[in-house]
């Protein structure tokens, strides 16, 4: 399976001002493009300000009133870039954080990974450690291309987001309107359900519905096709269910507001615009790169490349299409921070950095999670956290051979990303780590690795030993 706030338009406030989560009010903006056209293959601009959507309770659901317009910032506000953070604290070492992602490789116990972290729309680091395949020996650099998996869901949500913007859609378009063949077993639900209801995962299916379907090898239309059979929990937009299979519905509204297939619509939209020269999507897409990294499994002897990705998830690509280097995702980064405004404006961001619905379930699992998380919810294809009182835009994601998470520090100006390939839920730790040290946290045990392996590499001396890939980890998988 695969991982897989309602602000102002001037800018987000605290996490913490956001414990008191409001009833439900979905405020949209402009009139949709009437548009109704038969479902399509999902593969193969002016800036408006974005609508606020509001916290939805799953405890307490309630429908969402008419849509109400939200007054438009001046283009200067909209094309301004962020106003840079607070400085860090002095202790904020970035070799430390270089050091430790080239441990885990050194050890053996991560074949490869990529570690980049931004600050003030500024790259601090953006590298690659140990191996993209441990047959070859072949090393780990900047362009070399990972799989994102449920990463992918944030660049759905943002193209979706530039749509609305330019008045293509609507947040609270239906989807049946792009996709009139829709059919979910509760009477009438198809037709209600809107846009942000699916980027938000509040469709109304049990969990990661159909997504086994999906492992088995079943087309992405023949799963959308059986969702009129798909059991359901509440009514469109009364409760939260993470999906992915539903979530990229939104890929054939894409092509009916655009006439593009999903993945060139991202490519045009978000890839090019920010230099993501190294970015694609699908099977095709990563085998095409100049330098990519293999999955790797576990086995009794240690790690073992695949030949190649598992195929099945790029077959829903808005949920877990996307193939990316970490210099493409420095400047994703750069763009989620507000530093690319003739891209992604603010008040775009804001949208999608918002928490529409309450994910408490978040706050349980791993120990960074449980020490560190007090309130969580889920925006437009982002997983908002209040971490130790500060709010920390998120996401994690997993398919065979391939993890990564995603944060932003929108308080603090910072972002980071780490990549890896293999299925260790070890180099997940490095989130929480370095969010720890920009909040000036003291840092938790997040990782462990032993303090030596750190040491040994400040001094650059080499260490050879791999072991057996068989020890257990701390740090748990990222979320799914």
């Amino acid at each position: 399976m695969i991982d897989l706030q309602a602000q102002h338009t001037q800018g987000p406030s605290p996490m913490k001002d956001t414990h008191r989560w409001r009833n439900p009010r979905l405020a949209l903006m402009a009139m949709l493009m009437p548009l109704a056209v038969a479902s399509t293959a999902q593969n193969a601009a002016d800036q408006a300000p974005a609508p606020r959507l509001a916290m939805v309770e799953t405890a307490s659901p309630v429908a969402a009133p008419a849509a109400t317009p939200v007054p438009a910032a001046s283009a200067s506000v909209a094309s301004r870039p962020a106003p840079e953070g607070p400085p860090l604290p002095a202790d904020f070492d970035v070799a430390r954080f270089e050091a430790m992602a080239q441990a885990m490789v050194s050890s053996g116990r991560v074949p490869g990974m990529a570690l980049a972290i931004v600050k003030d729309g500024r790259v601090l680091t953006a590298r690659g450690y140990g191996t993209t395949d441990v047959d070859t020996g072949e090393g780990v650099g900047a362009h070399t291309v990972f799989r994102l998996a449920s990463l992918s869901k944030a660049f759905a949500g943002t193209v979706t987001g530039m749509l609305v913007a330019e008045g293509a859609l609507r947040w609270d378009s239906r989807v049946a309107d792009f996709m009139p063949e829709l059919q979910l077993s509760q009477p009438g639900a198809a037709q209600r359900l809107t846009v942000a209801e699916v980027l938000s995962h509040r469709v109304g299916l049990t969990h990661n519905a159909y997504d086994r379907m999906i492992e088995d090898g079943v087309g992405y239309r023949s799963v959308v096709q059986k969702l009129a059979y798909a059991p359901m929990t509440c009514a469109p937009g009364e409760c939260y269910a993470y999906q992915n299979v539903a979530f990229s519905l939104v890929g054939d509204v894409v092509f009916a507001a655009t006439g593009r297939f999903y993945s060139e619509a991202v490519t045009g939209r978000i890839f090019k615009p920010l230099g993501m020269d190294d970015a694609s999507y699908g099977l095709d897409g990563i085998r095409a790169s100049q330098s990519w990294a293999r999955p790797h499994v576990r086995s009794r002897r240690g790690w073992v490349s695949l030949d190649a990705p598992k195929p099945t998830y790029y077959r829903i690509a808005p949920a877990a299409g996307v193939n990316a280097s970490i210099s493409d995702m420095a400047q994703w980064l750069i763009a989620q921070t507000g530093h690319r405004p003739d891209v992604l404006p603010a008040p775009l961001l804001a949208t999608l950095h918002a928490p529409v619905v309450s994910t408490p379930g978040e706050t349980r699992g791993s120990s960074w999670r449980r020490a560190r998380l007090e309130h969580a919810g889920y925006g437009i294809g982002w997983r908002v956290y209040d971490y130790a009182g500060h709010r920390v835009v998120y996401h994690g994601g997993a398919v065979q051979g391939y993890r990564g998470a995603i944060a932003l520090l929108p308080e603090r100006d910072l972002g980071l990303v780490v990549l890896w390939n293999s299925s260790s839920g070890l180099p997940g730790g490095l989130v929480p780590t370095i969010i720890d040290s920009a909040l000036g946290i003291a840092d938790g045990d997040w990782l462990d690795l032993d303090e030596d392996d750190v040491e040994l590499l400040y001094a650059a001396r080499k260490q050879a030993r791999p072991d057996d890939g068989t020890e257990a980890s701390t740090a748990h998988a990222q979320p799914r």
